[in-house]
């Protein structure tokens, strides 16, 4: 006879909507789907939300998967296009590029990893780039398009990708799909939050007086951070000093042709500006320090350099870099904005609201609340946030820019420690220090390093054991056969066309609210 826990969570509050809070009912929905937990979320259609982030990473597709959400059909209905990495123009120095692609490059030259064979050959007057063995890179430069499961035993197969998204378009998916699995959506605004003798949150009420009571409460209130921070008062551990842009600016445009399979990430004088194509428009933002640019500036760098007609009033977004020193306090775990934040330079926002209530789901507390576990669930969150920040900083520190006040100073700002560990040894010999289940695998910090500069003093002794000749010739031959066969491939907007067309849009979406 089966038994079950009687000190079991009941009921979830999510207090917050948008894509942090739909997510969240989502995953909730879909293992809870049998029953034995109740889940409510409670969103304000009167409280924009800033929903500019539409770029994902490719784990973001495991979570589609992992919801049995199809992916054409999820394309289709959040305008989505594909994404095979991020080009970063200006960067190390103006008017130079690199690739940060998504899979593989190369593969294996016998028992030796393929960059240390790479950079062997470099040693030897080589004349190849890093990246012209990366399908994802050569396929973005050429804008073609193809999914790498379908040209299985082509080089093409080793990419990865992701995809652009709307991120309104994605919220409303994921509440049609979560209220269809039993969440409930209570409509109003949270004006107090009533907590018990513990000091955990007992329940909210809302502007109409409607209280609204839970066992565990996800808080998904973006930066007022409504109960992690104004109602326990975790404290917010500032990044700002590493990380020196507070502010962005963001606007929609038309699109004026096909769209390009990656994200664009230009450098200017006070920070960066991105695009991001969609099938039916374009996301644009200049992500900049308020030190050094005012407003004003800003917003007319990005009007000028914008494709295409704008549909709707440039929007500036104020922020903080940093998270909450413990984003699961007592019986509240904060996901999304409440959590923390990091400028989206890796899209890697989505992500931590993925990772956020997959660990939750993995250590998942019953009304007890052992601290043990909201101990290892800050450990993790912790080690993610840490680990997506040194990323970030290195496409800063690493730069040769000094032409405006604003690379000066990026250039005198303090590096973490662990980023400066990790620096070390790749420079030292090439080896690159992972940790546990880590989001950034080799070939991307290879990447970063290579396209700003960084590149070993020596290749490691072993790959000396390897014949040069089968290391030339291997280099000499994938280049040129990459290159052919993604010569033949279709253009990621023929693709789209042909596979996942989406409907035209019923209407322009609304304006985003200001957020000052």
């Amino acid at each position: 006879m089966s038994t079950t826990n009687p000190n079991a969570i009941k009921k979830v509050v999510i207090v917050g909507g948008g894509s942090a809070g739909w997510i969240s009912a989502a995953m909730l929905s879909h293992y809870f789907k049998d029953g034995g937990c109740a889940v409510e979320l409670i969103e304000s259609e009167e409280i924009g939300t800033i929903g500019v982030g539409e770029s994902t990473i490719p784990p973001f597709l495991q979570l589609i998967s992992s919801l049995g959400i199809d992916e054409r059909e999820f394309i289709q209905a959040t305008q989505a296009s594909f994404k095979l990495g991020i080009r970063f123009e200006d960067w190390k120095q103006k008017d130079e590029h690199y690739y940060h692609p998504f899979g593989a490059i190369g593969g294996p030259i016998g028992a030796h990893e393929f960059y240390q064979c790479w950079l062997r050959a470099k040693a030897n007057g080589h004349p190849s780039g890093l990246q012209d063995f990366a399908p994802g890179t050569v396929m973005a430069d050429q804008w073609k398009f193809m999914l790498p499961f379908k040209a299985q035993r082509t080089l093409i197969a080793g990419a990865g990708y992701a995809l652009h998204i709307d991120a309104r378009l994605v919220a409303k998916f994921l509440r049609d799909f979560a209220e269809a699995r039993g969440v409930k959506r209570t409509e109003g605004i949270v004006t107090d939050v009533v907590t018990r003798p513990d000091g955990g949150v007992a329940k909210v009420i809302m502007k109409n007086g409607h209280e609204v009571e839970g066992d565990l409460f996800i808080d998904c209130s973006g930066f007022r951070a409504l109960l992690i921070g104004k109602t326990l008062d975790v404290p917010f551990v500032d990044w700002s000093d590493m990380l020196l842009c507070d502010r962005a600016v963001v606007v929609q445009t038309e699109n004026v042709g096909p769209p390009h399979p990656y994200t664009l990430s230009k450098a200017e004088d006070a920070g960066w500006r991105w695009r991001i194509p969609l099938q039916h428009r374009a996301g644009n933002g200049y992500v900049f320090s308020s030190k050094h640019l005012s407003d004003d500036e800003a917003r007319d760098t990005l009007v000028r350099n914008v494709e295409g007609e704008m549909l709707m009033n440039p929007m500036f977004i104020a922020f903080k870099t940093g998270m909450r020193q413990r984003p699961w306090e007592k019986n509240v775990v904060a996901v999304g904005l409440a959590g923390g934040f990091i400028e989206p330079l890796e899209s890697t926002a989505l992500h931590l609201i993925y990772r956020g209530m997959d660990y939750l789901l993995r250590f998942f507390p019953d009304r007890d609340f052992a601290p043990s576990l909201a101990a290892e669930y800050n450990r993790r969150m912790t080690s993610d946030y840490e680990e997506i920040r040194d990323f970030i900083v290195l496409h800063y520190c690493t730069t040769q820019r000094d032409d405006t006040p604003f690379w000066k100073a990026v250039r005198e700002a303090p590096i973490p420690e662990s980023l400066k560990s990790r620096i070390e040894l790749f420079k030292a010999h090439a080896v690159l220090r992972e940790g546990v289940d880590e989001m950034f695998r080799n070939p991307s910090w290879q990447s970063v390093m290579e396209g700003m500069g960084i590149r070993p003093d020596r290749y490691q002794q072993l790959v000396d054991t390897a014949p040069y000749d089968v290391i030339r010739q291997t280099l000499d031959q994938s280049k040129p056969m990459l290159a052919a066969q993604v010569a033949g491939l279709p253009s990621h907007g023929e693709f789209l066309a042909q596979n996942c067309p989406a409907p035209p849009p019923e209407a322009v979406a609304a304006p985003f609210k200001t957020v000052a």
